[in-house]
């Protein structure tokens, strides 16, 4: 794992994508997931080959990820469908 500064708007799946886009192999966790990590004192890790560090450098640098959570409500409005209940009875049922 190699040490960078955090991108100050961090979207990890798609600095991952950025970073495989440009050829830098991320390398999966032992639950083969390829995510960076941060660790309790803050610092920022990433699981590549120390080869692709002068690669990923600057991609880490100009990261720019969105904030912007996925539009699920497709598959809400089906679950809540094949339920057979209403947003407002689910949101009763989990409170």
């Amino acid at each position: 794992m190699i040490q960078f500064n955090i991108p100050e708007n961090l979207n990890g799946k798609e600095l991952v994508e950025e970073l495989e886009a440009a050829g830098v192999d991320v390398i999966p966790d032992e639950k083969n997931i390829k995510a960076p990590v941060i660790k309790g004192d803050g610092t920022f890790w990433l699981n590549i080959n120390l080869e692709d560090e002068s690669k990923a450098s600057p991609i880490v640098a100009a990261h720019n990820g969105t904030t912007v959570a996925p539009d699920n409500s497709a598959a809400k409005a089906a679950l809540l469908e094949k339920l057979g209940i209403t947003e407002e009875e689910a949101r009763l049922l989990l409170s």
